[in-house]
């Protein structure tokens, strides 16, 4: 079980990206959030299905095993089937493991910024009525961590920063993710049509060149 957790952890986060230098971990960024590592999952397609069926709950029990769990429920169905409603459907499940690490204290005993970015972001992406809440408390946990990196590597935390303060607004104003709509078979109010239309997506942008 163990050399299931770690193999998700080491794919996701690549050994000694702590020495890593900024322009490397730039790259990560867009790898992580443009499907750059799309290409590798299918070879935890099984793991997913495990997830699912919860008998991954032994990832639970320490900081890291968690995120590993995070990651194969929020990361890789986005990747394993994007375009299709199949990509949104481990949100609650991936929000629950966030929410309950996060008050386990497993969050605040992860070592390294990257992996606290991707612990939270269950909270980002799970629609729901307690949405805009959790973005407050996601905008005050990217804050922290941009204050918190490292020099070098604060431009992209900011950004990071910026990215939740752009879905918050997204959600402030719709409720929602209109960009999903199309994919979840929602009709789009005519604001939201004129959005989609305009095409400028959050999930879209660039980090900064460093």
């Amino acid at each position: 079980m163990e050399e299931g957790w770690r193999a998700v952890h080491e794919f996701w986060f690549p050994p000694g990206l702590e020495q890593a230098p900024p322009e490397e971990h730039r790259d990560m960024i867009l790898r992580w959030f443009g499907g750059g590592m799309d290409a590798a999952l299918p070879r935890f397609a099984p793991l997913l299905d495990e997830a699912r069926a919860g008998r991954l709950e032994a990832w639970k029990s320490a900081a890291r095993s968690r995120l590993s769990l995070i990651l194969v429920l929020d990361q890789f169905p986005r990747g394993l089937f994007a375009g299709t409603a199949e990509a949104y459907a481990c949100d609650a499940k991936a929000l629950r493991t966030a929410e309950e690490g996060i008050r386990a204290g497993q969050y605040d005993a992860l070592d390294w910024p990257w992996e606290k970015l991707f612990f939270y972001l269950p909270l980002v992406h799970a629609e729901g009525p307690d949405h805009l809440e959790r973005l407050d408390r996601v905008v005050a946990m990217a804050d922290a961590l941009a204050r918190a990196v490292a020099a070098p590597l604060r431009p992209l935390y900011e950004f990071s920063a910026g990215q939740a303060r752009g879905h918050r607004e997204v959600i402030a104003r719709f409720g929602r993710f209109p960009h999903r709509n199309p994919i979840l078979g929602r009709a789009s109010t005519p604001e939201e049509a004129a959005y989609l239309a305009r095409g400028e997506f959050v999930h879209t942008r660039k980090p900064p060149p460093l």
